[in-house]
């Protein structure tokens, strides 16, 4: 019988709870969803591992931007995966580029030495890096059990036949897990079930909430410009448990 896997990405308990609810199998822990993920603080794995009880894969991720790292951002990186883990994370959530867009080995196997044998998935820098076929075999070889990606497009139904073609090499030669992401919703999900083999889904399913503030002092950003900080993002449960009810009927 098929395995289908559904991950949700959250960046707070409340987000936490909420793809609980609806069913998630495994969160995707990190801070700063809103640019795109970056390492969550030691506190809230712990709040959101006690109160779930899911397995958490944490998003070692130092800063926005690229994935070009300094030997100081791997050190960081490195020292987050091992506390992670002694903090009993089912695994972490990696990925380092090259100046040419070749997967960063070196740095990888580093990385991978401080997970000490936790699961490990290959995130998004996959999505950017020059040849996705040669990348996807390193990280075979480098013992990554999962990628995550949106087969190098905007969105995974745009990176459809990408994607379809990296499971065709993994049914043929082994390798890592393809984990579609990036604009799924249970619509996109229904499709690839239709379409394609892939088994494994990350969705953030999020929904905007108008802040409680009742006193807001306009024309004061606090991060980037032209971001409303009224407006809080979170895990909308029904979207969770409506792709969660499509993976079951399978």
């Amino acid at each position: 019988m098929t395995s289908y896997l559904l991950e949700c990405c959250v960046d707070s308990v409340e987000s936490a709870l909420a793809a609980a609810r609806g069913g998630a199998d495994r969160l995707e822990l990190c801070a700063g969803l809103v640019i795109g993920g970056i390492t969550p603080g030691l506190g809230l794995f712990e709040e959101v591992r006690e109160r779930t009880g899911l397995p958490i894969r944490v998003l070692i991720r130092p800063r926005y931007g690229d994935f070009l790292y300094t030997d100081h951002e791997i050190a960081v990186m490195a020292r987050d995966i091992s506390l992670f883990r002694e903090a009993g994370a089912e695994g972490v959530v990696i990925g380092c580029l090259a100046k040419d867009g070749s997967l960063c080995r070196e740095q990888m196997k580093e990385l991978m030495a401080a997970a000490q044998g936790m699961r490990v998935t290959l995130h998004r820098a996959f999505d950017l890096c020059a040849d996705p076929r040669e990348t996807y075999r390193q990280a075979g070889e480098l013992g990554i059990d999962t990628i995550l990606t949106s087969g190098q497009e905007e969105n995974c139904l745009k990176g459809l036949p990408l994607l379809k073609e990296l499971t065709e090499i993994q049914k043929k030669e082994g390798g890592p897990r393809i984990m579609a992401g990036a604009g799924v919703t249970p619509e996109v999900i229904r499709r690839f079930l239709s379409e394609t083999e892939i088994t494994c889904f990350h969705l953030s399913a999020k929904k905007t909430l108008e802040s409680e503030m009742e006193y807001r002092r306009q024309g004061v950003p606090m991060g980037i410009p032209g971001m409303d900080e009224f407006c809080i993002f979170r895990t909308d449960p029904e979207v969770v448990a409506c792709a969660k009810k499509l993976l079951e009927g399978r």
